[in-house]
């Protein structure tokens, strides 16, 4: 086997069975240490006008972007130089640290396990940790919703869209997109400060998950036919409501969650204290219970080790090489 298809494919297994180290320092906080600082240096040169802003915004992207690139680029290609054995291991590991399957279930079944224990506060709290919204005032209903509803957009870019990305440039193509990622989670924001100079790196990160997210969306429906799920209704739901989102590729996998499952998610939520409106996904032919979000999680993981495989035999032809 091609050591890179190898690398992607033990990485991944790493990854199912320990999910992040709380000990270890993780290279998403290096990239976002980076940004912070990045933005600062940028935002004191720069005049503070809306192309001012659009244009330190197309900068940090270069910097950034070139950075998380050309880092592990060199570091691997003078590794493998040294040993193949070497340069194999650095590279499963970062390939196992930049993939987050099982963090997001880990995180999901700290909800599930407060709501089954009957504390909503505790679920609240526990939510709160995997979400952007208000969740002090979330019903049951909603706590369970929101948990699905991380679960299957991440599907997307914490899991398929690390693995597309490294079958295609290995792990220097990976850390690029999780600094694009990472970008648009600190600077995509609409609101005064962001609005400008957050613009094009949201964009970017349009960009990039185009692709991942439609691809997340049919491994899903395949992965419906292993795991119990309502493969036709998934691909029905799917067609139907995949456009129900603001962003053009967070609704693909919510609306085959939401299929699948046979409930409805999305609709109207408070950020930041203002209520947002926004379309259901899905059809309301039962009420959300505490199983959907291990359901949902049943989902993610077929649909995870469906994109592996096919990624790993993707690198494996390429023989992608630094």
């Amino acid at each position: 086997m091609e050591i890179r298809a190898a690398a992607l494919l033990f990485g991944f297994f790493l990854d199912f069975l320990f999910g992040d180290p709380r000990w270890l320092y993780h290279p998403i906080r290096l990239i976002g240490s980076a940004i912070s600082a990045v933005e600062k240096g940028i935002r004191a040169v720069f005049p503070k006008t809306p192309r001012g802003e659009r244009a330190g915004g197309i900068l940090l992207i270069l910097l950034i972007g070139s950075g998380s690139f050309a880092l592990p680029f060199f570091v691997l290609k003078m590794l493998y130089g040294w040993s193949q054995t070497a340069g194999f291991l650095l590279e499963s590991f970062l390939c196992y640290q930049l993939t987050a399957a099982r963090g997001l279930k880990d995180e999901s079944m700290k909800v599930y396990r407060e709501l089954t224990e009957g504390s909503l506060a505790g679920a609240r709290k526990a939510v709160s940790m995997i979400v952007g919204r208000d969740t002090k005032e979330l019903t049951q209903t909603g706590v369970i919703k929101a948990a699905v509803e991380t679960v299957a957009e991440n599907t997307s870019d914490g899991v398929v869209a690390p693995l597309f990305y490294m079958s295609l440039g290995g792990v220097p193509l990976m850390f690029l997109y999780k600094a694009i990622n990472t970008m648009d989670s600190m600077v995509g924001y609409k609101n005064e400060k962001y609005l400008n100079f957050g613009r094009y790196p949201a964009k970017l990160d349009d960009l990039a998950n185009y692709i991942p997210a439609r691809l997340s969306a049919w491994f899903m429906i395949a992965a419906c036919i292993f795991t119990g799920n309502d493969v036709l209704a998934a691909r029905q739901i799917y067609r139907r409501d995949r456009r129900n989102h603001k962003s053009p590729n967070a609704a693909h996998t919510e609306a085959v969650t939401a299929g699948a499952l046979h409930i409805r998610l999305a609709g109207n939520a408070w950020y930041f204290g203002e209520l947002y409106e926004k379309p259901t996904i899905g059809d309301d032919l039962r009420p959300p219970e505490p199983e959907d979000i291990k359901r949902a999680n049943g989902l993610m993981y077929g649909c995870s080790l469906l994109a592996a495989a096919v990624f790993g035999f993707i690198l494996m032809c390429i023989g992608w090489k630094f």
